[in-house]
């Protein structure tokens, strides 16, 4: 007479993949996985707002009547190659935001959605209350004062909110370097608060966006 096992007895594809090691694993995957899917927008938000500001607030230094660049631009090409570089970055960040968290369920699809469409939405709101102040007659040097100042520290405030989402020293550094440069270089009047403003938070994002892709591939 065969003696057959007991089914008790035979081991357990499903069992072993029950084992803690290999829920904690796939747990750190899991987790790996989502904090990347994050992350890998961040170096985008840099390398276009940096790219934007280095190039857009040359361009208005270069234009601005008084000013002391060895080129110039005539304006009808820097005002509105300016505004098509802002608004092609709030763009970006938007669609970045939203593309970037598919696939992501839950808290982590409606931050990254939220901040991405920020972007846009302050960077108009920005825009606005230019104009409005333009059209209640204030100076084109008071006006480029307000814009320059008012962009930075749009961008100090939402990478205020990166550093808390993706808890980033280098965000945290860079929104310092956005809101001081706010506060400073409006002192300098205009055209030099844009020559100051693109030397400042141009290499700066760009910096960050190195040292962000740096991270991300290490993650």
């Amino acid at each position: 007479m065969s003696e057959h096992p007991h089914p008790e007895s035979e081991p357990s594809a499903d069992g072993d993949d029950l084992q803690p090691e290999r829920l904690l694993a796939l747990i750190d995957d899991e987790t790996r996985g989502m904090k990347r899917a994050l992350a890998v927008q961040v170096p985008v938000y840099y390398f276009v707002w940096g790219g934007a500001w280095l190039l857009g607030y040359l361009l208005l230094w270069s234009a601005w009547p008084g000013s002391t660049s060895p080129v110039a631009v005539p304006g009808w090409l820097a005002i509105p190659a300016f505004a098509v570089l802002m608004l092609g970055a709030a763009i970006t960040s938007a669609v970045v935001g939203i593309r970037s968290n598919r696939g992501i369920k839950g808290v982590s699809d409606f931050v990254g959605t939220v901040y991405g469409l920020s972007w846009p939405i302050l960077g108009g709101t920005v825009a606005a209350i230019g104009y409005a102040l333009v059209r209640a007659g204030i100076s084109d040097d008071a006006a480029a004062i307000y814009y320059t100042s008012a962009y930075a520290l749009l961008v100090a405030a939402m990478y205020l909110a990166g550093t808390l989402v993706w808890h980033s020293a280098d965000q945290l550094v860079i929104a310092l370097v956005m809101a001081v440069a706010a506060a400073v270089t409006g002192f300098f009047g205009a055209p030099a608060n844009m020559l100051a403003m693109a030397l400042i938070a141009g290499p700066a994002l760009l910096i960050g966006g190195v040292i962000a892709l740096v991270r991300l591939r290490r993650m």
